[in-house]
């Protein structure tokens, strides 16, 4: 099927250029802009959250080496090992020594590593007295759950628990053995460093992150966070057993390197609707920009849809004043473009037609009504010359006297004259069924076996879906009778006629086959020539205007097939759409 929008009205196919080439391409364009933006957003607000929480990684990871550090240089340091492993006399002995040496490097590292808060060293040498960053190793100290957690590990590496007071646990101490001289120890000593809880704070109070920030170790418990909804002080919650909502995004970086903080990992939870925030100020600047871009476009299109269609439509309208005979001229500005140049030929042409009709029209059709009423006395007179009435009563009589004389086969014939005849005048409907046409053509067929005898014989096929269908009147019968007179009538031995009547899908097929002389394939031609002329209905019912009228009725919706060729007989195949029918018949 043709694409085609010369049946389109002109308003409407602006619309559709607006709709195809301005709002489609502008919808499109924004949409793509708006997921490509959206994407990059997003991409980019992910890539700073996980910046972000790798800066976090990073700065703890940095205290907590700082605090190792420390405990490396306590660790190796042979004279902090000799005066803690010394037995003193008296008090003062010890005193001097601290003095000497225990309190500098004890109090050394405090001005240079801001997040250290304390370092503690603990001792069971019982000459050793209490005393700034020394402590005895007492059972208060063994009781402690940092003291059993280093001396569980066989290893010398530092560890890193939460350490406090009471049920509160919200200092990270760095926890170590001194047992690096093992040949010269005859007591224990340990290494305990105090992390500042706002240095640490400080790490994780990230203001980039909108969400909570978790601190996990290697058991998957949380060692700190900023949610203040989990009591990390005093529990060990679990972090896959915190429940968290379905929109909410979650970003780790974990410690896999590090020895000390191996299986350790922090994580980030943020609202979804965080990250989305980001991604609605891109949304709303592409909305207003594909709004100001529809908004002046269809400005545009309205302003010249306007002047196209308003003044087509003033046109359009002074043409039917001209169809009803209103010679009125279009009262316009004048106007250089194709629409302008329109308007002005249409008030030439209606300026010229109006005096056209005055001087010639007028006077051409009084002449021409003459005509009319004195042919339409003439076939009046005509008419009633012959009254078909008169021969209608005349064939009866002359049926009934043949009945009388048991001449039952002469009556038959006479009835189905007069049956073709009154057929031929009568046209108060067009269309008829498939089963009255059929009976049309059995009375032409068996007043041709009367004339001729055995010299034609026919059959007739007809399925039980065709009897209703609808057809033009006068249809199939012109072909029969062209079979018979110009097919089987000049054959000295007759012939045999085949109808055969058929539904396929939705199309009626009547098929007309006789074994005549056929035809020339100049005569085929001229009938198929009939199928493009344009040429009106004569006076007869031939095939010709049988074709005529199909046309009229179905246009190119019905299709006429012909084999044929002198000395082999003649196939007709006529198609025609059954819906059709329906509809007229409906009508």
């Amino acid at each position: 099927m043709k694409l085609g929008l010369d049946n389109i009205r002109l308003r409407n196919k602006m619309l559709i250029v607006y709709l195809l080439s301005v709002f489609t391409p502008i919808f499109l364009t924004n949409l793509i802009f708006y997921n490509v933006t959206s994407d990059n957003v997003k991409n980019q607000r992910m890539k700073d959250i996980s910046r972000a929480v790798e800066q976090i990684r990073s700065e703890f990871r940095s205290e907590i080496e700082d605090a190792v550090g420390i405990s490396s240089v306590f660790y190796t340091d042979h004279m902090l090992n000799e005066t803690l492993e010394q037995s003193y006399d008296q008090p003062a002995d010890y005193i001097e020594a601290y003095d000497s040496y225990l309190r500098r490097m004890l109090n050394s590292y405090g001005p240079v590593y801001h997040s250290v808060n304390t370092i503690t060293v603990y001792a069971d040498n019982p000459t050793v007295l209490p005393s700034g960053g020394i402590e005895r190793i007492t059972d208060g100290v063994r009781d402690q759950e940092w003291y059993r957690a280093i001396m569980s590990t066989r290893l010398s590496r530092p560890i890193i628990i939460r350490t406090g007071t009471g049920d509160s646990k919200d200092t990270f101490s760095i926890v170590r053995k001194l047992d690096y001289f093992v040949a010269q120890n005859q007591y224990q000593k340990l290494l305990k460093i105090d992390l500042k809880t706002d240095a640490i704070a400080q790490i994780f109070g990230n203001l980039n992150l909108q969400g909570s920030i978790y601190l996990i170790d290697d058991k998957g418990v949380v060692n700190y966070t900023t949610d203040p909804q989990i009591n990390w002080r005093s529990e060990s919650p679990v972090f896959d057993s915190i429940p968290q909502s379905a929109r909410t995004i979650k970003v780790e970086s974990t410690y896999d390197t590090y020895n000390y903080l191996s299986g350790w990992r922090v994580a980030a939870t943020i609202a979804e609707s965080e990250v989305i925030q980001a991604v609605k100020k891109s949304r709303t600047f592409v909305v207003v920009l594909a709004a100001l871009n529809l908004l002046f476009a269809t400005i545009i299109i309205v302003w010249i849809t306007r002047s196209l269609v308003v003044r087509l439509g003033f046109i359009l309208r002074y043409m039917k004043k001209v169809k009803n005979q209103q010679f009125d001229l279009i009262q316009h500005a004048a106007a250089n473009d194709e629409i302008g140049q329109l308007t002005s030929e249409f008030n030439r042409m209606t300026t010229q037609i109006e005096r056209l009709i005055n001087d010639v029209y007028v006077a051409d059709i009084q002449k021409k009504d003459l005509e009319l009423q004195n042919r339409h006395v003439q076939l009046n007179a005509l008419q009633s010359q012959i009254n078909p009435h008169f021969l209608f009563n005349a064939l009866e009589t002359i049926r009934m006297r043949s009945l009388i004389k048991h001449e039952d086969e002469t009556a038959r014939i006479i009835h189905n004259m007069a049956k073709i005849f009154r057929n031929s005048l009568t046209w108060s409907k067009d269309m008829v069924n498939v089963q009255e046409e059929l009976g049309f053509i059995h009375c032409f067929l068996e007043i041709q076996k009367y004339r001729f005898g055995d010299k034609l014989t026919y059959n007739i096929e007809i399925d039980e879906f065709s009897y209703e269908c609808m057809v033009p009147k006068m249809t199939f019968l012109p072909f029969v009778e062209n079979a018979s007179i110009h097919g089987i009538e000049p054959l000295k031995n007759g012939g045999t006629i085949d109808l055969k009547l058929k539904v396929e899908g939705k199309e009626l097929v009547c098929e007309i086959i006789d074994n005549g002389i056929g035809m020339s394939e100049e005569k085929v031609a001229k009938l198929y020539r009939y199928l493009e002329s344009e040429e009106e209905m004569g006076d007869r019912i031939g095939i010709q205007n049988v074709i005529y009228r199909l046309k009229l009725y179905y246009g190119t919706g019905f299709r006429l097939q012909i084999d044929s060729g002198e000395g082999r007989g003649t196939a007709i195949r006529l198609v025609t759409p059954i819906d059709l029918h329906a509809n007229r018949e409906a009508g």
